[in-house]
């Protein structure tokens, strides 16, 4: 049985009908972090500054958590679908409510359900891409999926939106794709004011950080084992590791293994990584895999050089300035310790580039961001 939540809209003011009407549907997921947080963004821009243009709703059908409580400035419809058949009622049912000019749905597997579902329906779809499609066909169900996508769905889609170019390069060339695609770079929030030359860890000390969730393709296992080599020399190191996730315990057992109980610590800073960030010196992603990374936009926000492994595209399509941070291969955990050690060695010079990053990431911001998004749902919408 479906059970319907309250459906919170934004403020109703007087608007042109002929407004594209666009729906958005959030991941069934339960917590409200990545994909979830730059779709909750990109709809309430394009709501406040498109309202002429896009009537934009949003479709949830999980509670997750750290979602804002505060009404959104799009329209909020919220579902608790039981198990998978009603997942798929639902969609059809909302979708079928109104007439809407395109459908959004991030990532493969949820697109072919939501494109299943509405088989019989006159809807425009575009898929969202988050993550690495190659990579994320793991297992039978998400193979099932994919092969559908490619065999019947790929070619119902109006539009393939992508977070990084080199990953709508691979995505075309994995399913042979003849859709269209746009690149729709993820929004980088402001934080509160921050001084640059205020910036930094513990005094004496060089702190690392990584932040995301805490899963195998995020890689913290990769950061540790670094950290755990180059403690061994450089006893002046410290590192945070700051998410959330299941596999917490396996990485506060990893710590205890290594010895490192004393100079790693794990923290939580579910809604904002500010605190985190401003207190340290050098942030340190090892994902296996991204689609993006808003983790690596927000430490440059903060004006933090950057080491990332170069997981195929990502990493690579942000960090194109030797300013900004160093690449290093997924699989060869002595070229990270190296770079870590070079930002131990040469940190106040590097700190004299805060101010470059900071102003680079601005390229990103999300109130330039979504001029791409009007610009991709008009050309997919029609």
């Amino acid at each position: 049985m479906e059970v319907k939540a309250d459906v919170s809209r934004g403020t109703e003011t007087s608007r042109p009908d002929n407004r594209r009407k666009i729906l958005y549907i959030q991941p069934g997921t339960h917590c409200f972090a990545g994909i979830e947080r730059v779709v909750d963004t990109i709809c309430s821009d394009l709501s406040e500054k498109y309202a002429d243009d896009f009537d934009v709703d949003v479709l949830y059908t999980t509670s997750q958590e750290n979602r804002p409580p505060e009404p959104r400035k799009y329209n909020s419809i919220d579902r608790r679908p039981r198990g998978r058949f009603e997942l798929m009622r639902t969609f059809r049912k909302v979708i079928k409510s109104k007439d809407y000019s395109l459908v959004v749905v991030p990532q493969i597997e949820p697109a072919v359900i939501a494109m299943a579902s509405c088989i019989g329906l006159r809807r425009n779809f575009a898929v969202h891409l988050h993550g690495n499609p190659r990579l994320e066909r793991s297992h039978l169900k998400a193979k099932i999926l994919f092969f559908l996508m490619k065999a019947y769905f790929l070619r119902r889609t109006s539009y393939v939106f992508g977070t990084s170019p080199r990953q709508l390069a691979s995505f075309k060339a994995m399913f042979d794709s003849r859709t269209p695609q746009y690149w729709v770079p993820n929004p980088v929030r402001r934080f509160d004011e921050v001084d640059a030359q205020a910036v930094g860890g513990e005094e004496g000390c060089v702190t690392f950080v990584n932040v995301g969730r805490f899963s195998p393709q995020k890689g913290q296992d990769i950061l540790l084992r670094a950290f755990a080599n180059l403690f061994q020399s450089r006893k002046n190191i410290r590192l945070k590791i700051v998410g959330y996730g299941a596999g917490e315990t396996e990485l506060r057992e990893e710590i205890k293994r290594l010895g490192l109980e004393e100079v790693v610590r794990i923290e939580h800073h579910p809604d904002n990584p500010q605190p985190a960030l401003s207190a340290s010196d050098v942030y340190v992603s090892t994902s296996r895999w991204e689609g993006w990374s808003l983790s690596i936009c927000e430490a440059l926000r903060i004006g933090l050089p950057v080491i990332a492994t170069d997981c195929e595209f990502g990493p690579s399509d942000i960090l194109i300035d030797a300013r900004l941070g160093r690449l290093v291969p997924v699989d060869q955990g002595d070229e990270l310790v190296a770079a870590m050690a070079y930002y131990c060695d040469n940190l106040p010079a590097e700190r004299a580039d805060a101010a470059f990053r900071q102003e680079f990431i601005d390229r990103f911001s999300a109130e330039r961001v979504v001029d791409v998004h009007a610009s991709a749902l008009r050309a997919a919408a029609g």
